[in-house]
């Protein structure tokens, strides 16, 4: 089983692909499964999971951002509505969800949460490898930070553009992807997404608050 788990659809602020085209494309690149991690929100989960299929399975997902930092819930069923860092913890805990830390110790991005000692009890899994990290010493940290905890490692492409789907994710043989997560039986793969989609996202970002302002 192969999942690409943090992949943002038009529903994200920063996003612009259309969630049947991300699982047809999913599809052909031989993945099994995809978490569809908006911002703030899971409309783009729940309208990919219209277009589900016994060879593709969707995770409604949504990467938070708290007063710490980003934080991605996985196995959502209902919006996220709070910013602080306990109450997403809390809510995400209700919906029996997976608790992500998302890129973090990466210094490029204000938007990370560098987790501290008293911070491992509220996480189920590091992200351990993130495309879109500039520099792999930042996913270094991150796996090193997991492995010192004995925490679940996990990765994603953190697609913004379709030419990203599929460049990292997770491998496991378990059926269920959600206990593979708890008992730590999933492994990585992953490569660095192209710079120039990092220009390409900050145009689009651009773009949008210069529309949204005439």
């Amino acid at each position: 089983m192969k999942y690409d788990m943090h992949i943002h659809s038009k529903y994200s602020s920063d996003g612009i692909m259309d969630v049947k085209e991300i699982v047809k494309i999913a599809i052909k690149r031989g993945l099994d499964g995809i978490a569809i991690t908006d911002h703030n929100t899971i409309k783009g989960g729940i309208e990919a999971k219209k277009y589900e299929i016994d060879s593709l399975k969707v995770i409604i997902g949504s990467e938070i951002m708290t007063e710490k930092g980003e934080v991605i819930g996985l196995f959502l069923s209902e919006e996220i509505r709070s910013g602080m860092f306990q109450d997403v913890i809390n809510d995400i805990r209700d919906q029996n969800g997976i608790i992500i830390i998302p890129h973090p110790f990466d210094e490029m991005r204000h938007s990370s949460f560098q987790p501290a000692e008293e911070d491992i009890k509220f996480i189920d899994c590091i992200e351990g490898f993130n495309s879109r990290c500039l520099f792999q010493k930042y996913n270094k940290n991150a796996k090193e930070f997991a492995k010192r905890h004995n925490m679940a490692i996990t990765a994603g492409s953190d697609a913004h553009f379709i030419n990203e789907i599929a460049n990292a994710g997770v491998i496991t043989e378990i059926e269920d992807i959600r206990e593979a997560f708890l008992k730590k039986e999933i492994e990585i793969f992953g490569k660095r997404s192209s710079f120039i989609n990092h220009g390409l996202t900050k145009g689009l970002k651009l773009w949008r608050k210069t529309n949204s302002s005439i």
